[in-house]
């Protein structure tokens, strides 16, 4: 839901504001003026008191009023119905009260739907893992994440339709691995063992004769030949466990030879040589893509990742906004990215908390309090734009003494991207006369 206006009356005087649906920013309230304004405003929404009024649209498109005179019951009314739907809004003490029709907790959805300095400072250390991202290569990152998505799912549909579960590819793999590694040492060992067989023959033929005629030289001749059948021998080694390797991964197969393996299925897998050959590229094309992401990435899940991809996009383009600015800047401006990476992050999860509350996934309006105060000036217009660009799903009342945002917001508003309220002191000169919902 959004507001469109409120209205309050303090004792004699009356005053009402009327809201922008997106961004409303009202400038130039102090530090009380904004604490009891910020109370009005959410209060509106709950069992507020008399006196405060409000004009609000549901998500749904309803618009309806609400209405606390002084005298008599509290009402809302569906202002294009000109009906009273009072009961669907009031509470189990028959109060009327919005937070208990979307059966959301009042007290945390409070602390949910304002906002200052200090919740984001405290949000923004939270988690580092966001701003990590955000520091990499979009592009990079979110291709390899999509490539790890589409293969996953390749490998899942082939398995399906082979019968089978995705990880048994693996189990085929290995299997074909140790398979080709026992039969290239079996040929290896078969070849050293001729040419053992050989080497042995001529050095004991050799060996007669010098030991008559040359004794010096017969015996290293004799140690070459041992030499060589020694090594022919050891190699049988090698061989063994190159067959233990294939039993373990036969094994993990439920199968006693690769012969079986071949002629049997494993776990209702191997139903033709082309269904294998399909789920094994599938794999090959997952493990490649995983290592991919892994490589730019590091640990953080492609899953994580996806999940908060809002929150990375935002703080991406939030570094690239400030790098921007410190470029085009004439004077030599040094920037914590991190800083107003995490600020961004915790920005955009208080926006996201607020999108869809209660049963019904109502949206509710967010409340600023001065939020970017005690930020170097340079930080700011980076900020106050993603807050322009993200605010209206849901809406955002940023409340401010701030001259930063202040000038920043009257320019925007000229386009018409936001509305600025600046009320005047009371018995000011400018003050302007009250209005009455």
């Amino acid at each position: 839901m959004r507001y469109e206006r409120l209205v309050i009356e303090a004792g004699s005087t009356t005053f009402s504001l009327a809201f922008h649906p997106s961004l409303t920013v009202i400038a130039g309230v102090g530090e009380l003026e904004r604490e009891s304004l910020c109370g009005e405003l959410i209060g509106a929404l709950g069992r507020s008191r008399s006196g405060v009024h409000l004009e609000l649209v549901t998500d749904d498109g309803r618009r309806l009023a609400v209405f606390r005179p002084a005298t008599g019951r509290h009402r809302v009314v569906d202002i294009d119905e000109a009906a009273d739907v009072t009961r669907e809004f009031l509470d189990p003490d028959g109060e009327v009260d919005l937070f208990a029709h979307a059966q959301v907790d009042p007290r945390s959805v409070r602390r949910t739907l304002r906002t200052g300095g200090t919740d984001l400072s405290s949000v923004a250390g939270a988690d580092r893992l966001v701003q990590m991202l955000a520091g990499l290569d979009q592009t990079a990152l979110w291709s390899a994440a999509a490539r790890v998505r589409v293969t996953d799912e390749q490998l899942q549909t082939i398995a399906e339709a082979t019968g089978s579960a995705p990880e048994d590819a693996e189990v085929i793999d290995r299997i074909e691995h140790s398979h080709h590694m026992l039969e290239a040492t079996i040929e290896r060992q078969d070849r050293l063992r001729r040419k053992a067989l050989i080497v042995a023959g001529v050095c004991g033929v050799a060996s007669v004769p010098l030991a008559i005629l040359v004794p010096s030289l017969a015996i290293p001749i004799m140690a070459i030949g041992l030499l060589v059948v020694i090594a022919a021998i050891a190699y049988r080694a090698r061989v063994s466990r190159a067959f233990d390797a294939e039993q373990a991964a036969l094994g993990e197969a439920g199968a006693q030879s690769y012969l079986g393996f071949q002629l049997q299925r494993v776990n209702g897998l191997v139903s033709s040589q082309e269904n294998r050959r399909r789920l094994l590229a599938a794999a090959e094309d997952h493990r490649v893509a995983a290592a991919r992401w892994a490589e730019i990435a590091g640990d953080v899940s492609v899953d994580w990742a996806l999940e908060h991809h809002e929150a990375i996009s935002a703080a991406a383009k939030l570094r690239e906004d400030i790098h921007s600015l410190g470029t085009l800047s004439a004077e030599t401006v040094e920037v914590d990215t991190d800083q107003a990476t995490a600020l961004a992050q915790a920005l955009i999860a208080r926006l996201v908390s607020a999108r869809t509350l209660g049963v019904h996934h109502e949206s509710f309006p967010v409340v600023l309090d001065d939020p970017f105060v005690g930020l170097p000036s340079h930080m700011k217009p980076a900020l106050l734009e993603l807050l322009r660009r993200t605010a209206g799903t849901p809406q955002a009342i940023l409340l401010t003494e701030d001259e930063d945002v202040e000038s920043w917001a009257r320019l925007e508003a000229l386009a018409g991207e936001l509305t600025v309220l600046e009320p005047s002191r009371p018995g000011s000169p400018d003050a302007p006369a009250s209005s009455v919902a």
